[in-house]
């Protein structure tokens, strides 16, 4: 049986003061955040891009406009809209504005390759894309093989100040090359929209049409799987703002309308959705959203906008710190540092401690749970190198991986199953997935852990076989599906091997074919052409055979197990 909702619960006890039990999740979409926020702190700089300030009222306003265009281009409630952008403005206003439809997010990694892009936009649907100039060749080849009747088309400039815009304008031989970094000339292919048109002014206000919370999807949000293809979890408005409440809860030093987020994740990451975008809004919070990460603009942005909260992986913390320009007062203003989606291990949380840096707090979450489930406690009670404890409204529970409905004793390593209100409704297109991964409102997260007595919850092993470089999931099959493709490969397996930077990187073992030779430029040329950058297996190595189990199955724990070291979550 699963447990009862009436048991102890030990972690409670090492909430920080100030901190409830149980969250008031109000009934309402995730746009009533941004307007409260604008209604409160109309003038309160919402977004800083590059120059560029927004207040929450001209982002409101911005997104009405975006809803109004939306709904001149015939997008209807439940339609899903593709989002294929870098973190800039337009990401947000697109977001906001596609949920004031009605209608479901649906974010892309604007880096894609085509048959990456073409595999998620096919399994969505969606009949309108919002795409970064740079990523429109992308979505162009592919677009004859989908739905697809509108692609909106904006660039990183829209948005500078009117400065730096006057710059880009001047003439052509001073700023060739400047300019071609920047933006790029599209065609006028049928159903191109121009995002500058999508911002026509309204004489009326955009009102949200109607939803219900609870029912209706604000997110579909693409997942890697152990199967090797990413599935699209299905996220309510009440699975999102819950979140943004459990999240805000953590943090009874936030402060309403001042706190200042750095916004270097990518939002299209279910992390940096969350925390630097939904959760900022809760609280009229600035963020300062940077297009990529590079380590002397992050440091030239801590230092203009002093910000207090600065969520990342730790290979973000670690460049940083890395950077010949760093100086520990750079981290004067920042009182919380987040870090999720990888292993923080002790050498990053000893560096940290040495430049005093106050409050690193390891969390741990997946896209199913919107993302956060467990957070090490603020105010000096971290134990970094566990993930923390179950959130506000959060039950977790360690169950044996062969009968899961048995609950584990303290200490037993198991399965990590958790519930509450942040917990996604199941996989677009894919109920028996679905009926794997829920039961009667508890989430399998695949996650390997144990739960001491206290309740704090410690990784042995993500989801076994997925690897994680930067914080980004890798699916070993979809790799290897890409390498056998190649006529010099007659086997392979893909294992993630710990990285001091990015947590891990992605080995391929490759047994290669009699009557072709072996070669590890022309594999990852061939990887490049199919695979994002960061799935690129970095290290081919050649073999004769692969190790497999009495069935026949390639283990590649046995694998893993040849390159020296534990990996980066047992430290």
């Amino acid at each position: 049986m699963w447990p009862s909702s009436q048991r102890s619960l030990p972690w409670r006890r090492w909430y920080q003061p100030g901190v409830p039990a149980d969250v008031g999740i109000p009934d309402v979409p995730v746009t009533r955040l941004l307007d409260d926020a604008a209604e409160r702190y109309p003038r309160r700089p919402a977004l800083l891009f590059l120059g560029r300030r927004i207040g929450y009222r001209e982002l409101r306003t911005a997104v009405d406009r975006f809803a109004d265009g939306l709904h001149r281009l015939g997008v209807q409630p439940g339609d899903r809209v593709a989002l294929i952008l870098p973190n800039c403005p337009q990401q947000v206003i697109a977001f906001y504005g596609v949920l004031r439809r009605g209608a479901i997010a649906v974010q892309h990694n604007p880096r894609y390759t085509e048959e990456e892009m073409l595999r998620q936009l096919a399994d969505c649907g969606a009949r309108t894309a919002v795409v970064l100039d740079r990523s429109y060749p992308t979505v162009r080849a592919v677009r004859g093989r989908l739905e697809l009747e509108h692609v909106i088309v904006t660039s990183l400039i829209e948005f500078l100040p009117a400065v730096r815009k006057a710059a880009l304008r001047l003439p052509l031989a001073r700023i060739r090359r400047r300019r071609a970094a920047v933006v790029q000339d599209v065609p006028d292919d049928p159903g191109v929209v121009r995002f500058r048109d999508m911002q026509r002014p309204v004489r009326r206000h955009v009102r949200q049409l109607p939803v219900e919370p609870a029912r209706d999807l604000a997110a579909i949000q693409y997942t890697g799987g152990t199967k090797g293809r990413p599935k699209g979890a299905m996220l309510t408005h009440r699975n999102l703002v819950a979140n943004a409440c459990q999240q805000k809860a953590w943090d009874p030093g936030g402060r309403p309308g001042q706190d200042v987020t750095l916004g270097v994740l990518p939002l299209f990451h279910s992390f940096g959705m969350m925390n630097c975008m939904i959760a900022p809004a809760l609280s009229a919070g600035a963020v300062v959203l940077l297009p990529r990460f590079d380590r002397d603009r992050v440091l030239k942005a801590i230092r203009r906008h002093r910000p207090t909260i600065f969520p990342g992986v730790p290979t973000l913390y670690d460049q940083v710190l890395d950077s010949p320009r760093f100086r520990p007062s750079d981290l004067r203003s920042l009182r919380v540092f987040v870090s999720g989606a990888m292993a923080l291990g002790q050498a990053t949380i000893d560096r940290m401690e040495r430049v005093g840096a106050r409050e690193l707090i390891q969390c741990y979450g997946l896209t199913e749970a919107s993302p956060g489930v467990t957070g090490n406690p603020l105010g000096g009670g971290a134990r970094n190198l566990t993930v923390g404890v179950p959130l506000p409204m959060t039950d977790a529970v360690i169950v044996d991986t062969e009968e899961p409905t048995r609950v584990l004793r303290p200490g037993e390593a198991g399965e990590l199953v958790v519930r509450g209100p942040q917990v996604f409704v199941g996989y677009w297109n894919a109920p028996l997935a679905t009926a794997q991964t829920l039961s009667k409102g508890w989430l399998r997260t695949g996650d390997i852990a144990v739960m001491d007595e206290e309740g704090f919850v410690t990784i042995l092993e993500r989801h076994r076989d997925m690897i994680k470089v930067s914080g980004f999931s890798v699916s070993p099959s979809e790799v290897e599906r890409v390498l056998r493709r190649h006529p010099a490969v007659h086997e392979c397996a893909v294992v993630g091997v710990p990285d001091p930077r990015r947590g891990e990187r992605v080995v391929a073992h490759v047994v290669e074919h009699p009557a072709y030779p072996f070669s590890s430029d022309e594999l990852r040329r061939h990887c490049e052409r199919y695979l994002s950058h960061y799935k690129v297996p970095s290290e081919f190595r050649p073999r004769t055979d692969l190790p497999r189990n009495t069935l026949g199955k390639v283990v590649r724990q046995r694998l893993r197990d040849e390159d020296a070291g534990p990996a980066a979550w047992r430290e």
